[in-house]
């Protein structure tokens, strides 16, 4: 990228203040703006729809089933189609809480840096109204406070869909438990969205031009994603579950399980589980398993959600770093 050298001269434009340079960014991105606020109202709305009517009818669904009375029924092992419309708004809503921080690295990468620099509206701007500190301020701020309102506002809806009738219906069909939907009832989601808006600037500033910015802005935040997903169990230390007869009933996100010999070291289960002397021959009195119950979920989530804001704080720095080296200026 060619540098672009930005100085302040006594005869430049200054800024006309923060109200226009915000109103002059919801302007250029209203289309973004307006498909925000409409897919935070439809998915609300849809959310509001599984707890109260969704839920009640699957409720009744498995009620009529001849299921929850104690008495064994076969069909309380399959779902209906009132608890599979319940299933589905709630996965929908739990899986775009998820892509969140997908499209908002893609849209913050390609769209809200990536070509402004590429057709040299930037720089038109910090020549004419605005410095390039202030200019990328409000490119993270506006963004960053309408993400923050929205996301939130979907994770309590959703979290009071899950608290209120969702743990409980998937638990008696034996689907989604407490660590499926994680991401969804908590702090996490707000926190990638964010790091997505960073990531996103980030690479479209290293990238100035939308294609690639866009492109390469998500495969960053989805391998970020990735990485510390696989860290989440390690997060915060595991209970111990052990048991003599068999693996240890267990409600919760597996850490790690296996077996345990008779002086208490840990080995693998061994493949000939069932056949006579396979235990013994091996010294193996009994197993375990590290897990997290659902007590440890908060403790879980708000560490990874400062860990995901401290990313997203660094990628911040990193631009405002990237772009005060380029252009030379010094707000």
């Amino acid at each position: 990228m060619t540098a672009v050298t930005v100085r302040a001269t006594a005869t430049a434009p200054r800024s006309r203040g923060s109200r226009g340079l915000v109103r002059a960014l919801l302007r250029v991105h209203r289309s973004a703006l307006l498909f925000w606020l409409m897919l935070v109202a439809v998915t609300a709305g849809a959310l509001l729809w599984a707890y109260g009517p969704g839920a009640d009818a699957a409720w009744a669904e498995y009620r009529d089933a001849g299921c929850g009375s104690g008495e064994p029924s076969l069909g309380c092992d399959l779902t209906g189609p009132a608890f599979a419309r319940y299933d589905d708004i709630l996965a929908v809503g739990g899986n775009l809480l998820g892509l969140m921080p997908l499209i908002v690295a893609a849209w913050a990468g390609g769209a809200l840096v990536g070509r402004e620099l590429e057709n040299g509206t930037a720089q038109w701007a910090w020549v004419q109204s605005v410095s390039p500190g202030r200019w990328l301020a409000a490119k993270l701020a506006v963004p960053a406070a309408l993400l923050t309102a929205g996301m939130l506002t979907l994770t309590l809806v959703h979290r009071l869909v899950w608290v209120s009738s969702g743990e409980s219906l998937h638990r008696m069909m034996g689907w989604r438990t407490w660590h499926s939907v994680y991401l969804a009832n908590g702090t996490a989601a707000t926190a990638y969205a964010l790091l997505g808006l960073a990531i996103g600037a980030l690479v479209g500033l290293l990238l100035p031009r939308a294609l690639p910015a866009l492109a390469v802005a998500a495969l960053a935040v989805l391998a970020l994603s990735d990485r510390l997903s696989a860290l989440r169990p390690h997060l915060w230390p595991p209970e111990l579950a052990t048991a003599t007869d068999d693996y240890p009933e267990t409600v919760g996100l597996i850490v790690e399980g296996g077996a345990l010999t008779r002086n208490g070291a840990h080995v693998p289960i061994p493949d000939c589980m069932g056949s006579p002397g396979c235990l013994s021959e091996r010294d193996i009195t009994g197993f375990y398993a590290y897990y997290h119950p659902t007590d440890h979920f908060w403790p879980l989530h708000l560490v990874e959600t400062g860990i995901v804001l401290t990313v997203a704080a660094v990628a911040v720095w990193a631009s405002f770093a990237l772009l005060k080296r380029r252009t030379g200026a010094t707000a």
